[in-house]
C-alpha cells in the first residue's frame, strides 16, 4: 500500500511508484495505462475483422461479376494497407505499456526529457517529447 497526497493505493506496482518519481502522478499513470490497454483491446478486435477482409478473393467468374471481383480486389488492397497501419500501432501500444513496466514511461526516448502529461493524454503511446523530431 502506498499513500500519496492523502490517497491510499492498494494495488500499485513498482512501475507506478517509479513513474511517480517523475512528473506523472499515480492517478495519471493509472489513467494512461488503462487507456493504453483499452486501445490495445480495440485494436486487436479491429485486426480480427481486417483478417477476414484479407482472405483470398474468389476468382470464379460465375460466382461474382467482373465489377464485383474488381471491387473485392480493391477492398482487399485497402485492407492490406489498414493491416500495415494496425501492426505499427499495435507495436506502439505494446512499447508504451512496456515503458510503464520498465519505469521509463513519460520520458522521451530521444532526449530523456519529460513528456508533458497533456501530450500523453492525447497520444498515450507517444515516445517523444514535443521538442524532439519524430
Amino acid at each position: 500500500m502506498i499513500v500519496k497526497n492523502g490517497k491510499l493505493y492498494e494495488h500499485c506496482d513498482v512501475a507506478l511508484v517509479a513513474c511517480m518519481k517523475h512528473h506523472l502522478t499515480i492517478d495519471q499513470v493509472i489513467e494512461l495505462r488503462t487507456e493504453l490497454q483499452r486501445q490495445l483491446i480495440r485494436l486487436e478486435q479491429s485486426m480480427r475483422v481486417t483478417e477476414k477482409a484479407l482472405q483470398t478473393v474468389e476468382l470464379d467468374q460465375t460466382a461474382v461479376g467482373r465489377l464485383s471481383r474488381i471491387d473485392s480486389l480493391q477492398n482487399q488492397s485497402l485492407s492490406k494497407g489498414l493491416r500495415e497501419r494496425e501492426v505499427v500501432r499495435l507495436s506502439q501500444l505494446r512499447e508504451a505499456i512496456s515503458r510503464i513496466e520498465k519505469e521509463t514511461f513519460g520520458l522521451c526516448i530521444a532526449c530523456g526529457g519529460e513528456i508533458p502529461y497533456e501530450r500523453l493524454f492525447v497520444v498515450p503511446e507517444a515516445p517523444l517529447c514535443g521538442e524532439c523530431p519524430s
